[in-house]
């Protein structure tokens, strides 16, 4: 688990690690309904949905695209 000494170490890390769904949008290179598909599929778990915006730990995002890639590399 994570241990933060201040809130501004944790905010640091916040801004670092987690993406809105613009921003995991803009690194995947996908649409919006792609990325829904991949959350409605299990494919990446937000970890909050507030129903206008999703908010995915950047490692998650980044795991996905490496995933897709290969697999689109072996078609």
């Amino acid at each position: 688990m994570y241990t933060f000494n201040s809130k501004e170490e944790l905010a640091e890390w916040i801004s670092r690690e987690v993406v809105g769904t613009s921003e995991a949008m803009e690194i995947m290179d996908c649409s919006r309904q792609n990325l829904h598909n991949f959350v409605k599929r299990g494919k990446l778990i937000p970890i909050k949905d507030t129903g206008r915006e999703r908010l995915f730990l950047r490692s998650d995002v980044l795991e996905r695209k490496e995933e897709a890639s290969t697999y689109n590399r072996k078609k």
